[in-house]
């Protein structure tokens, strides 16, 4: 398992480039990588800042920089997150989709935005307070599940390139959150050890519907009707994109037993019910996918599938299809699998690759 590699005088390879959101996470990153010995220079990306904000993070980055004596940049890239994140997210939603920002800022944005700015300034490795471990895995540098099963990472890794992960270090991955919080303490960081955690979504952590109509730019969001199995009529409902697959609460209707958003129909704005039975899904085909070992599902592999961050890991056969599709066929059924949503495949505790679900059935 490779966390930190060992330092030599001529290695060359001392500096790094660590991502700095001013949360605890990073914070001891940057400290557990000085006591490695690296050089170390953090990068505080401007990603999304709410307006009411009254201390942008990358201040707080700013000073934690200072206090450990670390060179430190701040990369404006709310112009790039607009576009390759915030974008996406409403579009997702507007044609009956389940978006993944996490997922797509990690592997398309954050991570290749590390390596550009290393590779401008002469900086080998890149870094980030990530719970997921980088080893080595039949010769390939792989993404690792972190030592903190409450707090692992690596679902949202899996598309991350070699290119990348060759560079890649995560002093966390060996942790568990409760010994990060205790080292920021012994150092005297008494206030980066008491943060709370982020949750959700960075720019809309809680109810992600006012934040999309605010960003709709003359699009309606209409109502139309839920229906069951049947088609038969139950009830009318807000608009489509304020649903998801699988949800049960907040639909506004009371019936004699518990039902779950099944489908959603953009063209007839119909949102199809149904008792939790009625989700179960055998397969699902994937787009834009990653496979650490491509071979390796041109004739069908079995891996573990997860369709969520903490939930469900499924024995499934994988396949490819095409050069765009991957097959997946779950060993047993899989319950509330939504288009848009992302698909990761472990084997064992490594990731071998992960896609976006286009279709399920």
């Amino acid at each position: 398992m490779r966390l930190l590699p060992p330092l030599t005088p001529s290695d060359g390879n001392r500096t790094v480039l660590l991502g700095m959101s001013g949360g605890t996470d990073s914070s001891v990153a940057a400290m557990l990588l000085q006591d490695a010995g690296y050089k170390v220079t953090g990068v505080t990306f401007r990603f999304f800042e709410a307006k009411e904000t009254e201390k942008p993070p990358f201040l707080e980055a700013q000073e934690l920089a200072a206090r450990l004596g670390i060179d430190h940049i701040v990369y404006d890239a709310r112009e790039e997150f607009e576009s390759m994140i915030i974008r996406y997210f409403v579009d997702e939603y507007m044609n009956a989709r389940t978006p993944v920002p996490c997922v797509v800022c990690n592997n398309r944005l954050k991570w290749p935005l590390l390596l550009k700015i290393a590779e401008e300034r002469g900086i080998f490795h890149v870094s980030t307070g990530h719970y997921a471990r980088i080893i080595d895995h039949k010769g390939l540098p792989l993404i690792a599940k972190g030592a903190d099963p409450d707090k692992d990472q690596s679902f949202f890794l899996w598309g991350i390139s070699e290119e990348i992960r060759k560079r890649m270090l995560l002093p966390l991955g060996g942790m568990l959150k409760s010994n990060v919080r205790k080292i920021a303490h012994e150092k005297g960081f008494v206030a980066v050890a008491e943060k709370k955690d982020s949750v959700g979504v960075c720019f809309c952590p809680d109810n992600y519907r006012p934040f999309l109509l605010g960003r709709l730019n003359g699009q309606e969001i209409k109502p139309g009707f839920f229906t069951d199995e049947k088609g038969d009529i139950i009830a009318k409902h807000k608009g489509f994109p304020f649903y998801t697959i699988g949800q049960r609460r907040g639909l506004g209707i009371n019936l004699q037993q518990p039902v779950y958003v099944k489908e959603i129909d953009k063209a007839t704005n119909r949102i199809v019910l149904s008792g939790l039975q009625g989700l179960y899904k055998q397969e699902m085909v994937l787009t834009d996918y990653f496979f650490a070992d491509p071979e390796g599902v041109e004739n069908g592999r079995e891996a573990i599938c997860k369709i969520r961050y903490r939930k469900q890991a499924t024995p499934a056969i994988v396949k490819k299809r095409d050069d765009k599709h991957l097959h997946v066929r779950f060993l047993k059924p899989l319950e509330m699998v939504a288009p848009g949503q992302a698909a990761a495949f472990y084997d064992g505790n490594v990731v071998i690759g992960g896609g976006i679900i286009d279709s399920a059935r």
